[in-house]
């Protein structure tokens, strides 16, 4: 069966990067580089392009281009929180359904955002995060075996994956990657969207003092979440 353009693209860059070839803030083909590189429509490229972004391995610049992300930890201006803080301090009912819970080979773009080998063992989540029994966020979670050994046997009805990997790995830093999209088929279903609508995404990676814990993509309905937080500047 053959690979599909699209992905062909993606294993291309994911090897320059993985190689040391391009490195952290390198500017990569572009859109009209990689159309005619690789014989394909704008459209195949753009999705390829786009699908790396979304997972945090690229990131795109208005005007100025495609670039390798930074794979370093940085400090955050968004306050990580838990989000059953959040719900209960609604006066709200929080609750959650677990999807899944399993333990997969990590392909590369998943692999790199943790720090580990393709085709190494890593833990995947994807729980449903409920108020007053309506879906609020959808939290697919890849983690890192060697800093949260014990991440499967938890029952996250009684407490969240940021609460465990808190408690069993403190977190030191983290980046986010925060941007507007449209829901696929499964998502609606996830969050009971009968009329798609957009959806705040982050893509975040956290980390202990011992290596990258967690990489995580959290998607809610943009009619029914919002981040802020506060900034205090020195004098």
């Amino acid at each position: 069966m053959s690979v599909p353009k699209f992905a062909q693209i993606k294993e291309f860059i994911l090897e320059n990067i993985q190689s040391g070839e391009w490195q952290e803030n390198d500017r990569v083909p572009s859109e009209n580089e990689l159309t005619s590189q690789f014989q394909v429509s704008r459209m195949t490229a753009r999705r390829a392009l786009s699908e790396l972004t979304d997972a945090g391995i690229l990131t795109r610049s208005q005007g100025q281009g495609t670039f390798v992300a930074s794979f370093k930890s940085q400090s955050s201006l968004l306050e990580i929180k838990n989000i059953a803080d959040e719900v209960k301090a609604r006066n709200s009912n929080y609750s959650c359904t677990i999807l899944v819970m399993e333990s997969i080979s990590a392909i590369a773009p998943i692999a790199i955002a943790l720090g580990v080998e393709v085709d190494s063992h890593v833990y995947r989540s994807v729980i449903v995060h409920n108020e007053n029994e309506q879906p609020l966020q959808v939290e697919e979670r890849f983690v890192n075996p060697a800093l949260a050994k014990d991440y499967l046997q938890q029952d996250f009805h009684s407490l969240t994956p940021h609460e465990y990997l808190s408690q069993n790995a403190p977190l030191t830093e983290a980046r986010h990657t925060v941007e507007a999209i449209m829901p696929n088929q499964e998502m609606c279903e996830w969050l009971n969207l009968y009329n798609e609508e957009p959806c705040l995404q982050v893509i975040r990676r956290t980390w202990s003092s011992q290596g990258i814990v967690s990489f995580a993509r959290l998607v809610s309905p943009g009619s029914k979440y919002r981040l802020g937080g506060h900034l205090t500047f020195k004098k």
